[in-house]
């Protein structure tokens, strides 16, 4: 499974970005996924996840309330709506599956938040 993310920017505190992880292979609508980040110096850390089909999800603390984690199990494709951005969220993000044997990681997306 090749899992490649993207949407990610320069955006000031309080504006939106929407995250796009497109994955590839057959068993991406029976696979429960997330979106991890990880900030310089820091490690990954997982902020938002969701079953594989869409009924249940959930958030880190520190984004419950402002990031919105999807999915369009038609196209492959999973989302994370991002607003009330903070310059703590400045970061990569990355998608991978939330626990279990983990996927190859993809480059991720950089998302900075300036204030």
């Amino acid at each position: 499974v090749q899992l490649v993310e993207s949407g990610g920017g320069l955006v000031q505190a309080g504006g939106s970005l929407r995250l796009v992880c497109a994955a590839s292979g057959s068993t991406f609508s029976f696979t429960a996924m997330g979106w991890y980040r990880q900030a310089p110096g820091k490690q990954r850390e997982l902020v938002a996840a969701i079953t594989s089909g869409g009924g249940s999800t959930n958030y880190a603390d520190s984004v419950k309330g402002r990031f919105t984690i999807s999915r369009d199990n038609v196209k492959n494709t999973m989302y994370l709506q991002m607003n009330s951005l903070k310059p703590e969220d400045t970061a990569v993000y990355f998608c991978n599956v939330p626990y279990g044997k983990l996927r190859s990681w993809g480059q991720g997306t950089q998302v900075t938040v300036s204030s």
